[in-house]
């Protein structure tokens, strides 16, 4: 289907913009041009029932996921139209920090929390009917983040235990893990921590490549060539003056470009380092305003969007300049979001208080 640049784009813009914008006239139909509307791109909003703080989200065609606390899943098979409650029903309550969608109907959540609240769901009838894949039994465990390259193939990140993040890798759709070798990672900095704030955390790239990011009087990347079986770490520029600062979140641009995106949530609004990317082999600050901490950023084409709680940005050049992107519905300090991701000119972000928002850059709704 031809994909249509939604010229409601245009407006409030500054020059600097407008080329970005003009410059993809060359991926997006031409007929759209004819066509501005005096409006900027808007979220269209949602709320789910309950209010959930929604920290999970995964979005295929019209197919659309959000997870979050108290057990909480919410699915849209309608393209975000609809929302249907397809929470797991458990004795053992936690909050599903991250999903991983493969197609409309199989997922797999994870959940957070000390010992066995750290465990991991999946479903092949979209949401209907839940099992248990996998249970943290280490009381000094706590899940981070998962990643998967295909439906066998994925890691999952947990806190330290012994000194070293545990990494586990299944090569079984989630049946079975083994512990990435202590031997095979970096020693942790003092006072080193992974957050997980938007299950973005560890993401998988193409060709075998993995990423971690990490804070806590330091910020991070772990990268991996061979599918996590061995990690090298590398230091990023993001602010790190706390311990719970550094990084938060990760993203590939669509060139396979990683970015790592960070800050501080004791103090999210304020002025500092916020982002940074790997630019000639040396990771670099990203000019994205220093408008306070980021979570979670995701790209469709040349269109980056990165959020945090307070507020979020856009970008028309694969991640390379940013501006605030308005959210008037909201109010002060929660126009943002905690999660985000994108898929078929859409992008699906979800936070506090059951919000849900969808943006399309699609001319075909």
């Amino acid at each position: 289907m031809k994909k249509i640049l939604n010229l409601s784009l245009i407006k409030s813009f500054s020059s600097k913009s407008y080329l970005c914008i003009f410059a993809l006239i060359n991926i997006f139909s031409a007929p759209a041009i004819a066509k501005a509307v005096d409006a900027i791109p808007s979220w269209q909003h949602h709320k789910i029932s309950g209010s959930p703080s929604l920290r999970g989200s995964a979005i295929i065609n019209d197919s659309l996921w959000v997870t979050g606390s108290d057990n909480s899943v919410f699915v849209s098979q309608n393209g975000g139209k609809t929302w249907l409650d397809k929470s797991v029903k458990s004795t053992i309550k936690t909050g599903f920090r991250d999903i991983e969608l493969f197609d409309s109907q199989t997922a797999i959540i994870m959940g957070v929390g000390s010992g066995q609240s750290s465990m991991l769901y999946k479903t092949i009838d979209g949401g209907d009917k839940w099992q248990l894949l996998y249970q943290n039994t280490d009381e000094q465990g706590f899940f981070d983040s998962i990643g998967f390259w295909d439906q066998q193939t994925g890691l999952l990140l947990g806190d330290p235990v012994d000194g070293f993040y545990v990494v586990k890798k299944t090569e079984d759709g989630g049946k079975t893990w083994r512990r990435i070798a202590k031997n095979k990672l970096p020693k942790m900095f003092a006072k080193e921590a992974a957050f997980a704030a938007s299950g973005n955390t560890l993401i998988t790239g193409k060709n075998g490549k993995a990423y971690i990011t990490t804070g806590g009087f330091s910020a991070s990347i772990y990268t991996s060539n061979d599918f996590g079986e061995s990690w090298q770490r590398y230091e990023v520029p993001l602010f790190q003056e706390t311990q719970t600062a550094g990084g938060y979140g990760l993203a590939l641009n669509h060139s396979g470009q990683p970015f790592v995106l960070g800050g501080d949530y004791e103090q999210r609004p304020k002025k500092y380092s916020n982002m940074a990317t790997l630019i000639d082999g040396v990771w670099q600050k990203v000019d994205a305003g220093e408008n306070g901490l980021r979570t979670a950023m995701s790209c469709q084409n040349n269109i980056c969007l990165a959020t945090g709680k307070t507020n979020s940005d856009i970008s028309f050049d694969d991640g390379k300049s940013w501006q605030i992107l308005p959210n008037n519905n909201a109010k002060l300090g929660d126009k943002g979001f905690y999660t985000l991701d994108a898929n078929n000119g859409k992008f699906l972000a979800a936070g506090s208080e059951g919000k849900v928002a969808i943006l399309s850059l699609s001319g075909n709704k």
